[in-house]
């Protein structure tokens, strides 16, 4: 094997910024699921907040995150373009949507303290009141149509060439990269979602279905763009010592199939189930607890977040 193919597969990055927040949250997640959990007696269903696929799901996220930013595969991906693409792919849409899913906000309370759950669930509801400035701002940048702006602009945004060297050349603007896509990624799966705190009317699933599938244009057209040029764009590449026989440019290609196809794969998946659960007439089932808690500023209120006290 390449030494320096084998000197980036044996490399694990011991970031502590990265680290210790995934297991802070991690905990809290299990503290607060095992509390509400035990508070719902024996009332089962998938759809029930002590559900066992609520943890499942917002650990993975967290175990996808700590795989794109502390595994071999962040430094492949200053060898590899497409290694670039797949990291990118899993802290846009695979991280955000495991953690979203299981509507995290109530249990990452519950695992707080009694007494300081009271006081962080009184702060988010301040802080996100429609009438307080902050409030004011978060639901006029939280639109869909300000959404999708973010998460299609931070995308092509951090592809143009210059931004995109340049992350490849300084560990702080690629760190910003990542945080401006991650949480790009967060707010378009939170609308997509409907996971609380809800700021504005819930999505119907018709209108979720058109929010996806206007997002699929401009990421399939810069996937085509990658995959179809006859040079390579990314000139940090060029420079690179190649691993494993692939050119720069086949490098490149390989990159603009997989955000053509995988990358547009899971917006279709995620039409078509919602298309599914309109047909199946999920929708006209009763709304569940979970579902008033996240309306509005209620899943915040004090009240809420120090139930059972």
């Amino acid at each position: 094997m390449d030494p320096v193919a084998r000197a980036a597969l044996s490399s694990w990055s011991w970031r502590p910024e990265v680290i210790i927040p995934l297991l802070i949250l991690g905990a809290l997640f299990l503290v607060g699921w095992r509390q509400l959990r035990a508070r719902g007696g024996r009332v089962s269903g998938w759809r029930t907040l002590g559900a066992s696929w609520r943890p499942v799901s917002y650990i993975a996220g967290l175990l996808v995150i700590a795989v794109a930013l502390l595994s071999p595969l962040d430094v492949l991906v200053q060898q590899l373009f497409f290694m670039h693409m797949i990291q990118h792919l899993l802290l846009i849409m695979i991280a955000p949507a495991l953690l979203l899913l299981p509507n995290p906000l109530p249990f990452l309370l519950w695992g707080l303290p009694g007494p300081l759950r009271l006081g962080v669930g009184g702060v988010l509801n301040r802080v996100i009141h429609k009438r307080s400035p902050i409030g004011r701002v978060l639901r006029l940048i939280t639109t869909p149509v300000a959404v999708w702006f973010l998460f299609v602009g931070t995308i092509i945004g951090w592809h143009d060439p210059a931004l995109y060297n340049a992350a490849l050349r300084s560990d702080w603007v690629h760190d910003l990269e990542h945080v401006t896509m991650f949480v790009a990624g967060m707010l378009y799966w939170w609308l997509v979602s409907g996971a609380g705190p809800r700021l504005h009317k819930n999505l119907s699933r018709v209108a979720k279905i058109a929010f996806i599938l206007a997002v699929i244009p401009p990421n399939m057209a810069l996937g085509i763009v990658l995959a179809f040029s006859q040079q390579p764009i990314y000139a940090f590449y060029s420079d690179m010592p190649r691993l494993w026989g692939i050119s720069a440019l086949d490098d490149q290609r390989i990159s603009g199939v997989i955000m053509w196809i995988p990358g547009n794969m899971m917006h279709f998946m995620t039409a078509l189930a919602l298309i599914f659960m309109i047909l199946s007439g999920e929708g006209r089932k009763s709304a569940t607890k979970e579902a008033t808690w996240a309306e509005g500023d209620a899943l915040a209120a004090p009240g809420i977040a120090g139930g059972g006290r």
